[in-house]
Formats: structure tokens, C-alpha cells, sequence
């Protein structure tokens, strides 16, 4: 089955049968109740002058998932999950590529299928969110990164601002905000929009209200995840990252996920895409709780 503006996925030509990446379906969602959607995309991240490289985010990530996380875990199943493939980017026309992610994940909506997505720059978090908020918007907006991401110029560090702007989210939560790389008219805007720095933990209970959920890997220290646009010198540890991932899983008001800005070829070594491996897992394990 093919999404629109899609193409298959990149993922390695052998994959362990012991691997849960190999029971991942390409063909046909029927089953399923997770979708994988790869943006793979770094044109605004190269307008906000980032470091290149998010555009083979996805494929990166699969390639760690194909060997790592065992396809018969102890003590619980993996929800069924279907790679929906990667948006074909339309080049430099950034509004085209935006147009072309939002359609893609309504239709993952119309399959009855929990959105994934993995980037790829910051600002494809927009346009995926716009979809997934259109039938109940507005809805909040949670997201783990140092950077607000409200600048009103076009580019990875626009998304939360666009989404205000559109209707589609009424109240920011950050968590991971680093005062140092936050200009002072953007913590204006976001404070004069509703936005909020969190002072929650994750075993917080979260607004009983529809919310959407966006990991920046560039909110993990750069000691443990090198391999992003803008690397964090003094960041989250995994283990402080896989607690909040795991929160928003078990949520049920949470209606999309998604992974941003893993660059890999920042990432030398691979193990930010592992890491970033193991926060998705961590999210689908956390799903698994949720009634089906």
C-alpha cells in the first residue's frame, strides 16, 4: 500500500529474524496500529544555518533498528507496526515538501494508524502535527529541546511558531529549555503565546487534553548523541530522555510521536542513530501499555 508522496524506505538488505525490524510490515498496514513515516529532509535545517545531514535521518534509524531490539521481548509484545515509507522532498520549495508531509500523515490518520515520524530538520514537525491537530485542534504541544523553535524566519527553527500561528496548537510545554541558546525576542514570543518551561517530571501527570509529542535528539548532551543539526553541551542523559519518551507512550492523549534532526553524518561512530533507536523502542514499549 502506498501513502502519498511516498517511497519505500531504506532499510538494510539483510535483517536478523530476531530483530523486531524484521516484522515490521512494508506492504500493507492491515493489523497494524503504529506507522513509521520517514521526512527525509534537511532544507531547513541548511536555512538556519544547522549542520547538514538530517535528510539521512531515517534511513540511519532503520539501519539500527535492523540490529537492535529483539522480535520477542520479555514481559510484553510490540504493537504491530508499518513502515509507511519516506516523503519524497520537493527540492528547495520547503512549502511543497510541508504540503506533501501533511497529507502523507492524514492519510496514516484515515488507516487508523498511531504516527511516527523521523527527520530530518525541525520544521517538518510542523506541517506533520498540522495533520494529525486538524480534526481536534488546537491541541498541545510538548517538546524535548533547548530551543524554542518559535523564530518567525523560514527554516528548522520555525515549527512551534507556525503551529501557533495556524490554529493547530494553543499551548507550547518545553522540556530541556537551555537559556543560552535562546535569543531574548524568542522567549518573548513564546511567553506572550502561552508557552510554558516545564518544571514537570515525567511521572507527572500530564493536561488531560489532545497533545502531540516532538524529541529533538539535540536535547541529549552531545557526550552521548553527536550525531545531531546543533550538537548540546550540557544536555539530557539518555536515561533522562528514555523517561520522558516513555511517559508520552503510555499516554493515550498523546496522538503522534516524532523524531527529529539525526544527522548522521555528524555521527561517525553510529550511536546517536542507536540511541535514538532505543528512544523509539522506548516509546513503543511505553504504547504496548495503552488498550487497543
Amino acid at each position: 500500500m502506498t501513502i502519498p508522496h511516498t517511497q519505500p524506505g531504506v532499510w538494510p538488505d539483510t535483517i536478523p529474524d530476531a530483530r523486531l525490524a524484521a516484522r515490521v510490515r512494508r506492504d500493507r498496514p492491515d493489523g497494524c496500529r503504529v506507522a513509521l513515516l520517514g521526512l527525509p529532509d534537511d532544507t531547513g535545517v541548511r536555512l538556519n544555518h544547522g549542520r547538514p545531514g538530517a535528510a539521512e535521518g531515517p534511513a540511519a534509524l532503520r539501519a539500527a533498528l535492523a540490529k537492535y531490539g529483539v522480535a520477542e521481548p520479555s514481559g510484553f509484545t510490540w504493537p504491530a507496526v508499518f513502515d509507511a515509507g519516506d516523503v519524497q522532498p520537493a527540492g528547495d520549495d520547503l512549502q511543497e515538501t510541508h504540503r506533501r508531509v501533511s497529507e502523507a500523515a492524514a492519510a496514516l490518520l484515515d488507516l487508523d494508524l498511531f504516527p511516527i515520524a523521523v527527520g530530518g530538520g525541525h520544521d517538518l514537525t510542523f506541517p506533520f502535527v498540522r495533520a494529525v491537530a486538524e480534526p481536534v485542534a488546537p491541541v498541545h504541544m510538548v517538546y524535548f529541546d533547548p530551543h524554542l523553535d518559535v523564530r518567525d524566519e523560514t527554516g528548522s527553527g520555525m515549527p512551534f511558531r507556525r503551529l501557533v500561528e495556524s490554529g493547530s496548537v494553543d499551548a507550547l510545554t518545553i522540556h530541556g529549555f537551555q537559556p543560552f541558546a535562546n535569543a531574548a525576542e524568542h522567549v518573548r514570543w513564546f511567553q506572550a503565546h502561552g508557552g510554558r518551561v516545564s518544571d514537570m517530571t515525567p511521572d507527572t501527570p500530564w493536561p488531560d487534553r489532545p497533545t502531540a509529542v516532538s524529541l529533538d535528539m539535540d536535547v541529549i548532551d552531545q557526550a552521548f548523541a553527536p550525531g545531531v543539526s546543533a550538537t548540546n553541551p550540557c544536555g539530557w542523559t539518555p536515561e533522562g530522555a528514555a523517561r520522558w519518551v516513555a511517559a508520552a507512550g503510555r499516554n493515550p492523549q498523546v496522538r503522534c510521536f516524532d523524531i527529529m534532526e539525526l544527522s548522521p553524518p555528524n555521527d561517525p561512530s553510529g550511536r546517536t542513530a542507536r540511541l535514538a533507536a532505543h528512544l523509539l523502542l522506548t516509546f513503543l514499549r511505553a504504547f504496548a501499555e495503552r488498550p487497543a
